[in-house]
Order: C-alpha cells, then structure tokens, then sequence
C-alpha cells in the first residue's frame, strides 16, 4: 500500500499518517520531519530550510524532491509507505509518479484531510512552547498549568501573519495537486474537524472500500 497524505498545516494530516503506519504497518516519510531535522542539525540545507520556513513559504521543489527521492532509493518499501507533507506542488507530485515508476511502484491512494481556515488558525496561533521542559501547549486545548503560563513563548511561525501566508501559499499549490490525484481516481477527501479517532475511522471505511492490497 502507497499513499499519500494531504492537508494544511495543523489539519492533523501527521496525527492521521501515524495512525495509518501503525494500523497497516507502512514505512512513514514526513517531509517536515526530515525538513526540521535537517534545520536542527543547522546544516547547509537547514539553515536555507530555516529561511524559508520563518517567512511562510515553501520550501522550493528541488530540495524536497531531493530528500524524498534518497529516502525512497533506500526504501524497499515492502510494506508500504505513508508519504506525509509530499507532494505539496504539482511539479512534486510529477517527481513523485516518476520515482515511484522507477521502483516498480504507483500510488495507491491520495488522503485529503480538509479543515477550514478559521481552525487551522485556531489550532496553530493558540499554541505555545515552554523552553524549559520543551513541551507543547494550546491554550485553548490543551492549557498549560497556570504557574508555568508566564514562561510559555509562542514560536515566530505560530503568528496569524506568518500562518496566514503559509494558508494562502498552500492553497495555490495545492490545488494543482488535488486535482492531479482526483483526475487519476486516486483522491480520498474527509473532514479533519472531528476528533482524531473519528477521522482515523473515516480513512480506514474510505481504504477498505478500495480494496487495497499490500
């Protein structure tokens, strides 16, 4: 089984692609994952990823199609994989066909996981980071103890501008993307506003109906 999995930025598209790899035991690629690790390790690649990243924007297509295309290469994907964060552009999704011929391997499905603005930036401008301990917070969802609130800082792409620009770079590309995928009979669209478990079962109805082997 390869799938792919699509949604804005806080749709819990990584909540459900983790979900998925457990369920049918697939390898899970996250383009952010890989992104964030190599900004951590303030690499060469990282510290462009950075640049872009703190604007909004995406990070360009050659660089992501690089790193996906060396974790495919060495991927013998045997059980399947989950692709997470990729494609996000129609030019990723063309790279990603190709790849995958090259393998011997097509995309079995696309998982679109639809949530409206309005709570994606909810979800993402209400969060914040306790720098000692490292952990996430929301203030509306999962507040934080009221000793600790006075330390909480919120990261500088967790504004309302920055995740305003992000939305609006995402649904221009994305687009092209999903109806690439709704062209081909590929796309699989759910509701991602019900909670996480509601939205896993949703997915798992759509998969089962396809008949999906292997």
């Amino acid at each position: 089984m390869r799938l792919v999995m699509i949604g804005a930025p806080a749709s819990g598209k990584g909540t459900q692609a983790h979900k998925l790899t457990r369920h049918f035991e697939l390898d899970h690629i996250s383009t952010g994952e890989m992104l964030r690790a190599e900004e951590a390790k303030r690499s060469e690649l990282g510290m462009v990823v950075e640049s872009y990243l703190k604007h909004g924007q995406l990070v360009p297509d050659s660089l992501v199609v690089r790193l996906v295309g060396e974790r495919l290469i060495h991927n013998h994907l045997a059980q399947g994989v989950i692709l997470d964060g990729f494609p996000r552009t129609l030019n990723q999704a063309l790279a990603l066909d190709k790849a995958l011929q090259e393998l011997g391997q097509v995309i079995d499905a696309a998982l679109l996981i639809e949530v409206p603005d309005s709570a994606v930036l909810e979800r993402i401008t209400g969060r914040r980071a306790d720098p000692e301990t490292g952990r996430i917070y929301h203030l509306k969802f999962s507040p934080p103890p009221p000793e600790i609130l006075h330390r909480l800082v919120q990261r500088d792409d967790d504004t309302t501008e920055v995740m305003q620009a992000r939305l609006g770079t995402y649904h221009e590309r994305i687009a092209p993307v999903v109806d690439h995928y709704r062209n081909r009979r590929l796309l699989i669209a759910v509701d991602g506003t019900p909670a996480p478990e509601e939205v896993f079962q949703e997915l798992l109805g759509r998969l089962s109906s396809l008949n999906i082997r292997g």
